[in-house]
């Protein structure tokens, strides 16, 4: 088992046990594992789902998820952006993640968290309701096998599918701009008002959610240092792929991964690109398990100084384009002089342009597919609010 972005192996209990999880140890021999289950369509995957899984492993040792079909998500919200295999792949590379479950049902039952042998599941604190307004936690929450982490605020499909559409190459700073506005009122708020579970908000970025996201190991004696670079933005199943295939050409390898900074990534992929700010994108690269390290805003030329300063074994490039730096040079020239470029065919040729125009394609589908959500959402808040209000209603009454 991979954890962190580094070759850790299975957890061993005191016994010496070796399965995973140490489920293979008898109670008396080891300290108890506490095994958690999350579950969720996890479409467009970004930082904000990392997030969760990272506070979800926080409460316990072993973390299971179970990621619903393309069929669940079509009956009780509407068609996803990527596929069941794509998205089950997405999550397996999420590095606080020990185990998935394909197919996993949409409603929570506590037959599911006995079956995985879970103590208790852990879901944001918003709202997950079914096709006909039920809550997905409702049995697990009356059993009190549910725990709650926070949302991470900036971020979501809503907004990630607004930039993309908008097109502009000012859209990391145009939360008030009258189009932004205008998408937000068609994609995330229904006719009878605006849920705090399907809004727009701007990501903050702080010292300490760095902190949180990275591993913190300094490359060891024997680890290969490859080094990559690039946008990586709108982090995705075709960036896993290639990393995944980096990890492999070494026993012990620290992969290194340059991501540069807006502008430069503006300047050689045009039109509204990056989609995600070199803040996003350094979580969502950091959430990956075959990632080690992250250099924020490299150089787009791979020089001496950088291999020199990392001491980079290999550099990897995959099958896109390499565009050339100001000057016309060729941004790999040092590493291919030095007989330590490779490039790399990872098989998937999915980029974050194919994204986009899946989401143009289906822009009016997903569009109604939020409203109809956010409209779920509007009536349970409704609902409890007028639940309060009976509530101490009742308590003031003379008895």
């Amino acid at each position: 088992m991979i954890k962190n972005g580094h070759h850790a192996t299975d957890q061993q209990c005191e016994a010496g046990c070796s399965t995973p999880g140490g489920s293979g140890c008898s109670p008396e021999k080891r300290k108890r594992v506490v095994r958690l289950w999350c579950d969720g369509c996890y479409d467009m995957v970004h930082y904000g789902h990392s997030n969760q899984l990272r506070q979800a492993k926080g409460m316990g040792d072993y973390l299971i998820v179970g990621v619903h079909t393309d069929e669940e998500i079509s009956k009780h919200k509407g068609p996803p952006v990527f596929t069941q295999a794509e998205r089950y792949k997405m999550v397996r590379a999420i590095k606080w993640v020990d185990e998935i479950v394909e197919g996993a049902p949409y409603v929570t039952t506590l037959e599911t968290l006995d079956k995985y042998n879970c103590d208790f599941c852990v879901h944001g604190d918003d709202i997950t309701l079914t096709v006909d307004g039920k809550d997905t936690y409702e049995e697990v929450k009356r059993a009190g096998r549910y725990r709650e982490c926070k949302r991470t605020q900036g971020v979501s499909t809503t907004d990630l599918v607004g930039r993309m559409l908008l097109m502009t190459k000012a859209h990391h700073s145009n939360m008030d701009n009258p189009d932004y506005q205008q998408h937000t009122d068609n994609f995330g708020k229904s006719p009878t008002g605006h849920s705090p579970w399907t809004g727009v908000s701007q990501f903050l970025q702080t010292s300490q959610k760095i902190i949180q996201f990275a591993s913190g190991k300094e490359p060891q004696l024997g680890d290969t240092i490859i080094y990559v670079a690039g946008a990586f933005d709108l982090f995705h199943i075709g960036h896993v792929d290639f990393l995944e295939m980096v990890y492999k050409l070494a026993e012990r390898p620290y992969v290194i991964v340059g991501l540069h900074f807006d502008q430069e990534v503006n300047r050689y992929k045009g039109k509204n690109y990056p989609i995600m700010n070199i803040h996003e994108r350094t979580l969502s690269v950091l959430a990956c398990r075959y990632v080690s390290e992250v250099v924020i805003g490299a150089p787009y030329a791979v020089g001496k100084d950088l291999l020199d300063h990392f001491k980079v074994d290999l550099v990897c490039h995959g099958m896109t384009e390499v565009f050339p730096d100001k000057d016309g040079s060729d941004p790999y020239a040092e590493p291919k002089k030095r007989g330590v470029f490779k490039a790399i065919d990872s098989g998937n040729n999915l980029t974050t342009d194919d994204i986009v125009q899946r989401i143009i394609e289906n822009r009016l589908q997903f569009e109604a597919r939020n409203q109809k959500k956010e409209a779920k959402e509007m009536a349970v808040i409704e609902a409890m609010r007028r639940r309060e209000e009976q509530g101490s209603a009742a308590a003031q009454a003379p008895h």
